[in-house]
């Protein structure tokens, strides 16, 4: 379980990603975030005031962002971070520099418990490992991603306390559909025999009296008859069941504390509720990655000077097909470009379609009304 001791967290235990429901509660969220394209943009202004962007100006950011260690690429990194922020509200990723300074490695933290400590005034981050080791490293060389970020000034609230309750119900009612399926073979009837019998005659007798009276083949299925020499008497266990609306009530709640519902856990979605899953747990975690990356591998001097790290990921992938041919008006009024309207359809890029084009019959207005554009 989390327990928090001072100012720091504990990881969940385990059994937590190990729930079907829960698993298939963050999984969506989780292959969404991966999906993400991370990009480095830096925006300079030109002289007459308008904006000039370079996409990816530095190999090393663009390296780094798309295999951040040995391991795994970006993509896959970027999933990992999202189910260790899922289950613990807290996720973290150490920032490797080379000699200069220079990010040239990103790894994935998976640390059993975190304590936050301050060293002359500069915060570090003490990590504990399931191996009995520790490491503390500089906050500023930390990613650190957040939720439910409420009363710790460093740490998002972990879920154990809110979930531990529930998970209980859920671990409960599992148990009790199992110990009726397994009552359902227990002894039904017990035959007492007023006189002394051998061990092979009484698995005889009672397996004659099962063939004969507990068969539905049998003639006299329903019906039973014993001697004076035994006693027949029925055994009732307690088959107790926990019925589909108590079950469905608390898969539900479930759901609600990851912010989810059955049609995007069966992917059964159409586009409206994809849209506004998509911006109610996916953009603001992508928006946070975005921040976060910026902050801690660029310099303040380097963000003044444009540089930023964006996190790519549209909610229109998931469109209807009607939606995404629309898409194709906003090409020659220069707000798409051709390649950006071919990757919504799954479409390869073809040369020359990220320039982007403009109707010749519109133009920029003129300070007196009208349009410098042609007829």
């Amino acid at each position: 379980m989390i327990t928090d001791v001072g100012n720091g967290f504990y990881v969940w235990n385990g059994k937590l990603y190990q729930s079907d429901i829960v698993r298939s509660c963050i999984r969506p969220k989780t292959k969404a975030i991966g999906k993400a394209v991370a990009k480095h943009i830096r925006e300079t202004f030109k002289k007459d005031g308008s904006k000039d962007i370079a996409v990816n100006p530095m190999p090393y950011i663009k390296n780094l962002l798309e295999e951040p260690n040995e391991y795994m690429s970006g993509q896959m990194m970027q999933e990992k971070v999202a189910n260790q922020l899922a289950l613990n509200h807290n996720a973290f990723i150490l920032i490797i520099r080379d000699d200069f300074g220079l990010p040239c490695g990103l790894y994935p933290i998976p640390a059993a418990s975190v304590d936050a400590k301050y060293y002359n005034q500069v915060l570090y981050l003490k990590f504990y490992f399931q191996n009995g080791k520790w490491m503390e490293i500089p906050y500023t060389d930390i990613i650190h991603l957040r939720e439910d970020y409420c009363d710790n000034d460093i740490f998002g609230e972990p879920p154990g306390k809110a979930l531990v309750e529930l998970m209980n119900v859920v671990t409960t009612s599992d148990q009790g559909i199992i110990k009726a399926i397994k009552n359902g073979a227990v002894i039904r009837w017990l035959l007492k025999f007023t006189q002394s019998m051998r061990p092979e005659d009484l698995e005889s007798n009672a397996r004659q009296f099962a063939e004969n009276y507990m068969n539905m083949s049998s003639k006299a299925f329903g019906v039973a008859a014993v001697d004076s020499k035994a006693e027949a008497q029925q055994v009732n266990p307690n088959d107790y069941v926990p019925n589909a609306a108590q079950t469905d009530r608390t898969i539900q709640r479930v759901y609600g504390f990851f912010n989810t519902n059955d049609k995007i856990v069966h992917s059964n979605y159409d586009e409206d509720e994809w849209i506004s899953y998509y911006e109610a747990a996916i953009e603001p975690i992508i928006c946070q990655m975005a921040n976060e990356y910026t902050r801690k591998l660029f310099s303040r001097k380097q963000r003044n000077c444009g540089n930023k790290i964006i996190f790519e990921s549209s909610n229109l992938t998931f469109a209807s097909m009607s939606t995404k041919l629309q898409l194709t008006s906003f090409v020659d009024r220069g707000i798409m470009t051709i390649n950006e309207v071919r990757q919504y359809l799954n479409l390869a890029p073809v040369p020359g379609g990220d320039v982007a084009l403009l109707r010749k019959d519109t133009g920029k207005l003129k300070e007196g009304g009208g349009s410098d554009g042609e007829d």
